[in-house]
């Protein structure tokens, strides 16, 4: 049995005891992760996803954390005073070891989902923000069961209109991201919705933050071409 499976932008066809070089996922050496995207099952029964196959999944094991070979980036643009730069860059990668193959299942499996490093920094990000949120509704739920219907349907008109203006706030409070290079209000809104507000997270990416975030807003080399680290540094300042 074979499966096509998708991580890190990517497809790759997979077999158990395939040794994998993967986009660099949040996960340690020896843990066990389950990906969750799978396009394609073959083998006796193929099935083929529209877009995924529900239910299956790929499982493996984490081997280690490494970098790729050094890849020497040249930039020089016309027109602009000779400008030009060489930088090296080394893709943090993870490397891992398919274990097993699930057809169907995949939700009872009980093994943590494959997340890219910044995907799983939004999740602990959002997970964080709402837990005050559930321990303030706990003493709520002790309540009788005749009440708490009602109780329900009184908050749930008041919670959305506090909802929209913590959003609004959030937007509001957000540096303007149109003044970097390139960004129009359309990319400023997808920066957003990806938990991007400020020029100060825009100085802190990392090389791997920049490759997710090329992947993650289908503009391939756009971040490096147009320079908005630098220029993130600067107007952060």
């Amino acid at each position: 049995m074979f499966a096509v499976l998708k991580t890190g932008g990517k497809q790759y066809k997979v077999q158990a005891g395939d040794v994998l070089r993967v986009e660099k996922l949040a996960a340690n050496a020896g843990d066990k992760i389950q990906f969750n995207e799978i396009l394609m099952i073959g083998g006796d029964k193929p099935a083929v996803g529209a877009p995924l196959v529900e239910g299956a999944a790929v499982q493996a094991e984490v081997i280690e954390q490494i970098k790729a070979d050094k890849v020497i980036h040249y930039v020089k643009r016309r027109r602009k005073h000779s400008s030009q730069r060489t930088k090296g860059h080394r893709q943090q990668l993870t490397l891992l070891r398919v274990t097993d193959i699930l057809a169907s299942g995949a939700d009872k499996s009980g093994v943590s989902a494959a997340l890219g490093t910044a995907a799983a920094r939004i999740a602990a990000h959002e997970t964080g923000t709402t837990a005050p949120a559930k321990k303030a509704e706990a003493p709520k739920a002790a309540t009788s069961k005749a009440a708490a219907p009602k109780a329900e349907k009184a908050a749930a008109p008041k919670a959305a209109p506090k909802a929209e203006k913590t959003a609004e706030a959030a937007t509001a409070a957000a540096d303007d991201l149109k003044k970097l290079s390139g960004v129009g209000p359309a990319l400023e809104k997808k920066l957003h919705e990806a938990g991007v507000t400020s020029f100060a997270q825009i100085a802190a990416w990392t090389d791997a933050d920049v490759a997710e975030m090329d992947e993650k807003l289908s503009f391939k080399g756009r971040i490096e071409r147009e320079g908005w680290v630098g220029q993130a540094k600067d107007l952060a300042k």
